[in-house]
């Protein structure tokens, strides 16, 4: 396992460098613009999205049956993720004229199509841990 947290480790640094190295022959003003991203990214991590994470997750934990708890938690970090990936062209400003790295797809659509299937993988994950688990679901000695 050590050797493996060391390779990701080196996969990760290196990407880094990589990305620095990409960046050798920027203006200052793509530097700044780089550098206000990054802070905002972080800001915007720490002081919404990491909060409201743990408002859910304790939420659930509190609301949910157990064998829904996992499976919901999971569908809403990869709804999270997704919906930050999506933001920029569900927000209206990933398809400006002059924009050629957006295509012309039905991003809404697809975003309300990802929402559901991962509503009903939740749901389902959750019935079917339910089934087999009765202890879960108080059916012990019956």
């Amino acid at each position: 396992m050590r050797a493996v947290r060391v390779l990701i480790g080196a996969l990760g640094i290196g990407s880094c460098l990589w990305g620095l190295w990409l960046m050798r022959d920027f203006t200052r003003e793509q530097l700044t613009s780089e550098a206000t991203w990054f802070v905002g990214v972080v800001v915007l991590h720490d002081a919404v999205l990491a909060p409201v994470v743990v408002a859910v997750g304790y939420g659930a934990s509190r609301l949910l049956p157990e064998p829904f708890r996992r499976p919901v938690a999971t569908a809403f970090v990869v709804w999270g993720t997704l919906t930050v990936a999506f933001f920029p062209v569900l927000s209206g400003e990933g398809g400006k004229a002059g924009n050629e790295t957006i295509l012309g797809r039905p991003y809404g659509l697809s975003w309300v199509v990802m929402t559901l299937l991962l509503a009903a993988y939740a749901v389902v994950t959750g019935l079917l841990r339910r089934r087999r688990d009765p202890v879960a679901t108080g059916a012990e000695g019956s």
